[in-house]
């Protein structure tokens, strides 16, 4: 499945939302050096999913805030990915 997020490393605390635009955005604590944002990134989001971080892979954006990830999840994961994100 593809997953277009928008990425804002650097941040105080990690978080996951969708805007009014319906993007989802990340939040991260890790800086955007050295590849440290997109492994955190990649860490952060198989944690939320409840997958191995073998499963998210990073398709397109590595030096991008708009990037596009590729994760192995059925589709009725992830609905309950984006619910549980919906209702915090």
């Amino acid at each position: 499945m593809t997953l277009h997020v928008k990425a804002k490393p650097g941040s105080k605390v990690d978080q996951l939302f969708y805007d009014a635009a319906g993007t989802l955005n990340v939040k991260i604590k890790a800086p955007a050096q050295d590849g440290k944002a997109n492994a955190y990134l990649i860490e952060f989001l198989a944690k939320q999913l409840g997958i191995s971080k073998s499963k998210v892979a990073i398709v397109s954006g590595f030096t991008n805030p708009r990037k596009r990830l590729e994760i192995d999840v059925t589709e009725e994961e992830f609905v309950q990915f984006r619910a549980q994100i919906l209702n915090e």
